[in-house]
């Protein structure tokens, strides 16, 4: 029997499940180092929260966050909540002497992530390991790719491709959410799904952007607000009040990479028949890897090397045992889903705990990040042809 490893989760919306199941799952198909066990579920609404604790395996459900962080019982704190709390959680947690676990993006803002940083940075000194939760990057064919980059296998890189494309707000009817609240959620699609494409292409490529030219948009100015009988994503009644959007809901932006590579990338909830096509290509000088989060099990990877006659983009099926993740979960050709890249980051996140891995994506990474963020907002804000991003340069 392993040490127990205690777990608070703060957030009980679609991220408060999923990682739920992924604490649950991990150590049941992995080998750990230490056993997650569920102690307490944190949310707002006291009926809610103690129904989706019992129902994902809590033993216990709480409304006040503070009181779970000051708990000698917990190990683990993993914030599944809005962007506008992130910072204070974070804080209060790392303060205690808590590993910390913290949704992305980071924060709503570049002080509050560079404030996470600092804390987090002071922590590790103490033993305390933060990570932030792009959880893409756990993807076997994604983490494939980054193998087969830094191996050389497609040379000096020249473009990054990115695209994350959804439809869930493509309807004006459909309800205001908090993902609508600058206040709240920080930017809209930028820092929902866009934020991923960022995290994805820097950590592919071991580069930073270090520079971008942005247009943001917002299609859809108001919005009803939801009728508690809707849900979300669903139709309001025709007579709903309505709320301002204070967020964007598309983006586009071409950005420079400290190494010279060309980005372009755009990100946008109202993209009609895309309910979520997560895409990044990479070209270099001597080939090309390419991954869309449709056929999540598949890369494709292209050799310039190749004889004349047989070159062309091949499709592999990362899911063999050599592949990242995959020896442990099932035969080969039975492919693996969203949930898993959940598992797989607690699994990273437990092992980092134990001394045993270096963890990754840390609260810095993160960071950079939210500035790539911050340079895109203010390029859009302002026109500009060109915004170098805090902190880097070209």
């Amino acid at each position: 029997m392993t040490q127990q490893l205690r777990v608070a989760v703060i957030g009980t919306g679609f991220m408060g499940r999923m990682h739920a199941h992924a604490w649950r799952s991990a150590h049941r198909f992995f080998d750990l180092p230490r056993t997650p066990a569920l102690r307490v579920l944190g949310g707002t609404d006291a009926d809610r929260t103690a129904v989706a604790a019992s129902r994902w395996g809590f033993d216990e459900a709480t409304t006040d966050w503070r009181s779970m962080i000051e708990r000698a019982d917990i190990d683990v704190v993993d914030i599944c909540t809005p962007g506008d709390t992130h910072a204070e959680i974070a804080l209060a947690a790392l303060a205690a002497g808590k590993h910390v676990m913290c949704e992305k993006p980071l924060a709503n803002d570049v002080a509050d992530a560079d404030r996470m940083v600092a804390a987090a940075d002071a922590a590790t000194a103490r033993g305390v390991v933060s990570m932030c939760g792009f959880s893409y990057r756990r993807t076997p064919a994604l983490a494939l790719a980054r193998r087969l980059v830094e191996d050389g296998r497609i040379g000096e890189v020249r473009h990054v491709r990115a695209q994350y494309l959804q439809d869930w707000l493509s309807d004006p009817e459909a309800p205001f959410t908090w993902r609508l609240d600058k206040t709240r959620a920080g930017s809209g699609t930028l820092g929902d799904i866009g934020a991923h494409s960022i995290d994805t292409a820097q950590w592919l490529t071991g580069d930073d952007i270090v520079g971008v030219s942005a247009m943001l948009r917002t299609f859809v100015p108001t919005r009803p607000v939801r009728d508690e009988q809707v849900g979300l994503g669903g139709r309001a009644r025709a007579d709903a009040q309505r709320r301002a959007v204070t967020v964007d809901d598309a983006a586009a932006f071409t950005a420079e990479f400290a190494g010279g590579a060309l980005g372009v990338f755009e990100a946008t909830r109202l993209a009609t028949g895309h309910r979520n096509s997560n895409r990044v290509e990479i070209n270099g000088d001597r080939g090309s890897v390419a991954f869309d989060f449709r056929s999540m099990n598949e890369l494709e990877f292209y050799d310039a090397r190749d004889p004349l006659g047989e070159q062309g983009f091949r499709r592999i099926q990362a899911n063999e045992p050599e592949h990242p993740y995959a020896d442990a979960w099932w035969p080969a050709g039975h492919g693996l889903g969203y949930e898993h890249l959940f598992t797989h980051q607690v699994v990273d996140l437990v092992r980092a705990i134990a001394g045993e891995a270096k963890v990754a994506p840390t609260f810095a990474e993160a960071a950079r990040v939210q500035r790539v963020l911050a340079a895109v907002e203010q390029s859009a804000a302002q026109r500009s042809t060109y915004v170098p991003v805090e902190g880097e340069s070209a």
